[in-house]
């Protein structure tokens, strides 16, 4: 609220303590702008133990099946291990890879052959971990954010941490690279989660994105190329990781962005091509969804009369805009709540309310709302007019 240090008269705060509810139905305003956009369309079948669909922006869920079941995720846990990498470590640093961690580079995982002795930097280790879903790297990344071989075990208590700190319920790791076990699982909405915060951060979203990389040792160049074919076939797509063990099945949390909308999808344990799956789903979101200026800044949205003045009054426009995934019908809700005390002066620009925005009943913005001039503290005549003039109405 706004209050300043002289109080109004009774009528002017009658007048101006209000909540003004504007709501927007399907089949005016941005209802109609949406049929350009969103349109009319159904769920995409996906044949998979689970599945979610979010906006990868603000995380809403938007279509799923069993998306809160707790699963095996296999080598989608990297993008936990990955997250507390880049918030632990230094990119540049070098770090030798141990009998421990080369002992993953055969057949049995999935690897980029690392030897023992190997010297890469965390930034290409992580680039092998999640380009071509080497557990070597992973492990080597476990060892040496842990703080040796020992302390694999300590570095998986911090993805538990992480994921506890992010509120993912249905989430705990035993392992850093997935491998199936009793108490290592996530859930399709949880994972949805994870992927978001992870393609927040910049080198992320850029390793994820790459197609073919080569990394580096001392005496020899290690070739990679991405597990994740939806890159090489789907246009919009940006990422993220592929997963599979004989309990996990095939999965994929995938992503793409095409204008100003982005998605993720995840699907767990396919029973179809997961990738053909994915790239279903993510269209979907694209022709069921369009994102859209809710509140456009510089628009009025509301007005006040100034204090002490007759049929005198300010417009307030919005000061930012506010904007919101919609679907083909959306309810869109514009609540302003205006100051209850207007101060004595302002000027062009003054914070005098706020445009609350809610999509079907659910907050997606705020913004202030200014006034578009300025206007003087009322002279003790004009206070006696005002007052005098109440009286006699």
């Amino acid at each position: 609220m706004f209050v300043t240090s002289k109080a109004m008269t009774a009528r002017l705060l009658a007048t101006l303590a209000v909540t003004v509810v504007l709501r927007v139905q399907a089949g005016t305003g941005v209802a109609l702008a949406q049929q350009q956009g969103a349109r009319e369309v159904d769920e995409p079948g996906v044949g998979a133990r689970a599945w979610a669909l979010a906006d990868l922006r603000s995380g809403e869920y938007l279509a799923g099946e069993g998306a809160s079941k707790e699963l095996p995720i296999a080598s989608t846990t990297k993008i936990m291990a990955a997250l507390v990498v880049l918030e632990e470590s230094d990119l540049e640093e070098e770090v030798e890879i141990s009998k421990n961690a080369a002992a993953y580079a055969t057949p049995a995982y999935s690897n980029v052959g690392l030897l023992p002795g190997d010297t890469l930097s965390v930034r290409e280790l992580l680039m092998a971990a999640l380009i071509s879903s080497g557990d070597d790297a992973a492990y080597a990344l476990a060892e040496h954010v842990g703080g040796g071989e020992a302390g694999v075990d300590r570095f998986v208590g911090e993805m538990n941490e992480r994921a506890r700190a992010l509120g993912l319920e249905h989430t705990h790791f035993e392992n850093p690279v997935g491998f199936d076990a009793k108490d290592h699982y996530s859930s399709a909405r949880d994972l949805a989660r994870m992927a978001r915060v992870a393609m927040q951060n910049p080198e992320f979203r850029r390793i994820v994105a790459t197609e073919y990389a080569t990394v580096h040792t001392p005496y020899r160049k290690i070739p990679l190329a991405n597990t994740n074919e939806l890159l090489f076939v789907y246009g919009p797509a940006t990422g993220i990781k592929t997963g599979t063990t004989p309990d996990a099945g095939e999965s994929l949390v995938s992503s793409a962005s095409k204008g100003n909308e982005s998605y993720v999808c995840v699907i767990l344990d396919s029973r179809e091509n997961r990738f053909g799956a994915s790239m279903r789903a993510l269209r979907y979101g694209f022709a069921a969804f369009d994102r859209k200026d809710l509140v456009v800044e510089g628009r009025r949205y509301a007005s006040v009369d100034v204090p002490y003045r007759r049929d005198e009054t300010i417009e307030l426009v919005a000061k930012g805009s506010v904007d919101g995934l919609v679907d083909a019908g959306p309810d869109v809700e514009r609540e302003v709540d205006l100051a209850e005390d207007l101060p004595d002066a302002a000027r062009a620009g003054t914070r005098l309310g706020e445009v609350v925005v809610k999509v079907d009943g659910e907050k997606v913005g705020e913004t202030s709302l200014v006034a578009t001039k300025g206007y003087k503290e009322a002279s003790l005549g004009q206070r006696v007019w005002y007052t005098v003039g109440g009286i006699f109405e």
